[in-house]
């Protein structure tokens, strides 16, 4: 089995842990966050910068995928597209009923810089059937404020716990801290809340059979 180190370079990058339900985790708002991490001082980098590096666009559904310390099987994948934008969410299986998201996106860089990879893995938020407003709302005593709002289609393979097809609808926060806060939910399902923390550079990994 072969050993590859994944490039993780993001605008804003954030770790999941939860259980899996039938509404879709997956992140809707790019535009939006990436504008947030960048007010919050992120950078942009090339993706291909380092070429011994795993490219996280080639995860395929049955890789096994490090992240940090865990370790996880790509069990589905979700791949979304909203206003030209694109984007594959992986689902991660750790075991132990434990099922994490993996968001990856190619996205153009600021004033015609390379273009640079979007990596994130989101966190739940208990919100007890909280709707997501159209002004700012409190999260764990924190305050975020509306950022985006919107729908993006998708399209399910392997398991995911999802139709083979839908749409899915988001709502986007942002904090003066700038965490990064976001509900969704397919179309007629219940509102799910999630926020992020950063990752470094190289904590995710993949193992692939040649």
């Amino acid at each position: 089995m072969t050993t590859a180190t994944v490039t993780v370079v993001s605008l804003a990058a954030a770790v999941v842990l939860g259980v899996l339900a039938v509404a879709l985790r997956t992140r809707a708002g790019r535009r939006a966050r990436a504008r947030a991490a960048s007010e919050g001082g992120l950078s942009p980098a090339d993706p291909e910068a380092d070429s011994d590096f795993f490219d996280p666009r080639t995860i395929r559904v049955g890789d096994t995928v490090y992240v940090e310390a865990a370790r996880f099987r790509a069990v589905g994948a979700v791949h979304c597209a909203m206003q030209g934008e694109r984007w594959t969410d992986y689902l991660l299986d750790e075991g132990a009923r434990r099922r994490n998201w993996l968001s990856v996106e190619e996205r153009p860089g600021p004033q015609g810089e390379p273009l640079h990879l979007e990596v994130l893995l989101w966190t739940d938020v208990p919100t007890q059937g909280m709707v997501p407003a159209k002004h700012m709302l409190i999260v764990d005593g924190v305050e975020f404020s509306p950022i985006e709002r919107g729908t993006a289609a998708f399209r399910s393979e392997g398991t995911t716990g999802l139709p083979e097809r839908g749409l899915l609808d988001f709502a986007d926060y942002r904090a003066g801290d700038g965490r990064l806060l976001s509900f969704q939910r397919v179309q007629g399902g219940q509102w799910e809340a999630s926020y992020a923390r950063p990752l470094t550079p190289g904590s995710v990994r993949v193992d692939r059979l040649p």
